[in-house]
């Protein structure tokens, strides 16, 4: 009996995983690694700042799928088989440490994503994979007897397989060959980024950083979206972790208003807005003849008080005590209620995530197969699955791959 093909397409985390634990599972099978640069792995190398942030400590999967804007149901059962503490015992076992941060987000203890890089390349090499580096694929043809799978190289060489994993990323050769094997595409398009605003005295605090914060997107008819949690002042606008997993969610309304958008922020929201009022009322009884912009009553950073005051029309001379009822109801506004405009979208260099990609109903998400066709396999950013920043893009990767792998290997 011959042994089983296989080939993964895609040279990335998902591609790596599939291929290792495959050649693992089936000593075996013929595994090929097809990747179409010079340099495998090339996200893992930059990620994190150049840091790899691996996975997040969230260890239930019913909290893990929270973290994804798309792919939460699906997740869901694939979570329970493999979750962020297999990922930690998968590198501990090939001698990988990692280390949980304070919010979080699990890095290598080298602080290094070349650990990463080294170890997935090792695995793959300790199980027998043969990478092929610098190989592109131009198309897939099913076989005519449609037990296996022909891949055309642009080199014009032709692979057969009998088994195939798409693990392209948001490469556009994957959602091509996806597409024109029978799957649908959700259309590709940025997850995960910063926001532009043109105020230029917003712009001139490049540098603060307010935590909390509450952001607002309004949405026609519909419910704001809504995200709590660290916000900083860019020379372009807003960043920072609320304004990136806010952007997750948007990610298709804001595509479709061309990121054109009103942003509502709510610099206070551990208060109501009944307990500013009070707050501010309190401040301006005991610091009548104060200046309003050197005695602020809240625990905002001093720059950006003085910044809200000129929004509302207080200079720095003027004085709590002549401070009008209208005036007072337009900083309470501006404090819990501001009105920004998003002029744009601008990037987030530690992460390259896009929302689209293959049909999430068309796979069995126990295995990774296709539902229309046999033995046609899919891990990672090929899917329609995106998570918020902090380990959780690389998680899902990860465990789909793994899934992938294992059920490829199980011959006939």
């Amino acid at each position: 009996m011959l042994p089983l093909k296989v080939v993964v397409i895609g040279g990335g985390a998902a591609g790596f995983f599939g291929a290792i634990a495959c050649a693992n599972a089936n000593p075996h099978a013929q595994v090929i690694l097809l990747e179409a640069s010079r340099q495998p792995l090339a996200k893992v190398r930059i990620s994190g700042g150049g840091r790899c942030n691996v996975t997040h400590a969230c260890f239930e999967a019913e909290r893990l799928v929270q973290n994804y804007p798309r792919g939460e149901k699906a997740l869901r059962g694939a979570f329970s088989r493999f979750l962020p503490q297999d990922t930690i015992a998968w590198f501990a076992k090939r001698g990988v440490t990692l280390k949980t941060e304070s919010d979080g987000r699990m890095f290598p203890i080298t602080d290094s994503s070349e650990t990463i890089v080294e170890c997935l390349m090792n695995a793959a090499t300790a199980a027998g994979v043969e990478l092929r580096v610098g190989t592109p694929v131009v198309a897939v043809e099913r076989q005519t007897d449609k037990t296996g799978f022909e891949i055309v190289l642009k080199s014009e060489e032709r692979l057969k397989c009998d088994r195939l994993l798409l693990a392209t990323g948001s490469s556009l050769v994957g959602y091509k060959i996806a597409q024109e094997l029978g799957h649908q595409i959700a259309p590709p398009v940025p997850s995960l980024f910063t926001f532009n605003i043109l105020d230029q005295k917003l712009r001139a605090l490049a540098g603060i950083s307010v935590n909390p914060v509450q952001l607002r997107l309004p949405m026609n008819g519909k419910a704001a979206l809504q995200q709590t949690g660290s916000l900083l002042i860019t020379h372009w606008g807003l960043s920072g972790p609320a304004v990136l997993k806010l952007s997750a969610w948007g990610a298709r309304i804001l595509h479709q208003s061309r990121y054109q958008s009103k942003l509502i922020i709510n610099w206070l929201p551990d208060f109501s807005p009944e307990q500013v009022r009070q707050k501010i009322l309190a401040v301006k009884t005991e610091w009548g003849r104060k200046p309003i912009a050197l005695h602020r009553g809240v625990d905002l950073p001093h720059r950006l008080w003085q910044y809200i005051l000129t929004r509302v029309g207080i200079t720095t001379e003027d004085r709590w005590a002549e401070i009008s009822n209208k005036n007072l109801n337009k900083l309470l506004a501006e404090l819990t209620q501001g009105e920004y405009l998003i002029a744009g979208k601008g990037a987030f260099k530690e992460e390259f995530v896009t929302c689209g990609g293959v049909n999430l109903k068309e796979i069995n998400f126990k295995t990774m197969e296709s539902k229309l066709i046999p033995g046609l396999y899919f891990a990672g950013e090929v899917l329609d699955i995106d998570g918020v920043t902090g380990g959780f893009n690389f998680q899902s990767a990860w465990t789909t791959a793994h899934l992938a792998g294992i059920a490829l290997a199980i011959s006939d």
